[in-house]
């Protein structure tokens, strides 16, 4: 049953204020003295500071909290290439997202260029505006390039989350689905159905987390990449298996199921052929390379998740990018490196133990949840999520060297940032109601 209607949808995007964001102010402007120091001639000051240290920059702006969501439309997830334009209510959705979960500011970009080499001269020359960029929808095989090259040349984290942010919730799930199966992740045999920027950063986390590289086979819509395909990509390319075969016979013996390409690509009988307790990630939006039910049919003891809120285990970006740059930023992070991922992705696995509280179970109308096959990552609106995971993220910036203002007190910083977002949702709910 849908949670809307396309008329709500619209309504939800133009009212009470159209579009989702906008901008605040943080100080008063209200007499003579206040617009002297917001503008002319008290600002001066802190430009000169900057000017003799550039450091203070994020000391004196709200750089150091400012993220740019840049986007050139080319991949929107579920509606391909729709142009930037179209792409904006996705981007300025993000903000939101960003907001409410990590306390972090917004700036929507979006870019009218597809050569990448351009791209990346664009958002290259903005790293004077922001603390970090993440970079959405842009399609592959280019977003690849375009984040090389920027992590290279640019002093801040970037981050394409369509790669690794699904990358990190679904590593957790793969942690703990090995956990409760009995597997050795390193002995698993992965099925990945799409070769995209999501299904080839999955893998290389996979890889990272100890899967062995030969166990991965990769179908993009040629079918399995071999070492005889054409035309492959470097990316692909690492994936390449000798011989050829078809979906259904890769399936057999398959420990996992990784799909990020399209609705019934899966039948029944390929889940019969999978090891017992296989883990299913059936990612396709709005409708998995195979259904829930079907795969719990073929096999009751499947550990199955999907990119849907209507089912267990939802493989949700917003469990991740969020905090994971609430960690960069605050310890001034340089990048935002495998280290960092992992920690984070560890960090979701062992939440996913912990007790749930009575507040998760009232966000999700009285759902009770318990570790389990059907409860194997925490819900995205779980609150204790930014206690959990940015601290291990900041922690891993640190120990990996790639941190410039240190955290010396773990455990204030845990409680301060519950504290965070309680007051940034108390702000923003007062400003909702303003317009009410």
């Amino acid at each position: 049953m849908a949670l809307y209607t396309n008329e709500e949808a619209l309504e939800y995007h133009e009212a009470p204020r159209r579009g989702k964001i906008e901008v605040i102010p943080t100080v008063p402007c209200n007499n003579q003295k206040d617009l002297s120091l917001a503008y002319s001639p008290g600002v001066a000051v802190p430009c000169m500071e900057i000017h003799a240290d550039e450091a203070k920059v994020n000391q004196y702006t709200g750089r150091g909290n400012l993220i740019g969501v840049i986007s050139n439309g080319t991949a929107v997830l579920g509606l391909g290439n729709i142009g930037p334009k179209a792409s904006k209510p996705v981007m300025e959705g993000k903000g939101i997202l960003f907001k409410m979960f990590a306390d972090i500011d917004v700036f929507d970009i979006e870019v009218d260029e597809t050569d990448p080499k351009k791209l990346c001269k664009i958002i290259r020359s903005l790293e004077p505006t922001f603390g970090g960029i993440n970079l959405e929808d842009i399609k592959a095989p280019e977003c690849f390039y375009v984040e090389e090259v920027l992590k290279k040349e640019m002093n801040i984290p970037v981050f394409h989350d369509d790669q690794h942010g699904t990358a990190v919730i679904s590593g957790a799930g793969l942690i703990n689905a090995c956990d409760l199966s009995g597997r050795a992740i390193k002995s698993c045999k992965i099925v990945i159905s799409g070769a995209g920027a999501a299904a080839i950063a999955c893998a290389n986390f996979y890889v990272t987390l100890g899967v062995k590289r030969k166990n991965i086979f990769m179908f993009d819509s040629k079918g399995l990449i071999t070492k005889k395909s054409q035309g492959l990509n470097k990316y692909k390319a690492r994936y390449a298996q000798k011989e050829s075969m078809s979906l259904a016979e890769a399936m057999v013996g398959a420990d996992v199921f990784l799909g990020l390409s399209k609705k019934d690509v899966l039948n029944k009988d390929m889940v019969r052929s999978m090891n017992p307790k296989a883990l299913i990630f059936a990612c396709a939006n709005p409708d998995p390379e195979i259904s829930y039910e079907d795969a719990k049919e073929a096999m009751p003891d499947c550990i199955m998740g999907t990119g849907r809120s209507d089912y267990p285990n939802q493989i949700n970006n917003v469990s991740g990018f969020p905090f994971l740059f609430r960690g960069a930023l605050d310890v001034g992070a340089t990048e935002i490196n495998e280290e960092m991922k992992i920690a984070a992705a560890r960090a979701l696995a062992a939440l996913a133990k912990e007790p749930v509280p009575k507040a998760v179970s009232d966000a999700y109308d009285g759902q009770t949840f318990e570790y389990g096959y059907d409860y194997i990552i925490p819900k995205p609106l779980d609150p204790r999520i930014i206690e959990w995971e940015t601290p291990a993220v900041a922690q891993a910036a640190m120990d990996s060297g790639v941190a410039t203002r240190p955290i010396h007190d773990m455990v204030a910083y845990k409680k301060s940032l519950k504290e965070r977002i309680a007051l940034c949702k108390k702000r923003v709910d007062n400003h909702y109601k303003s317009y009410k």
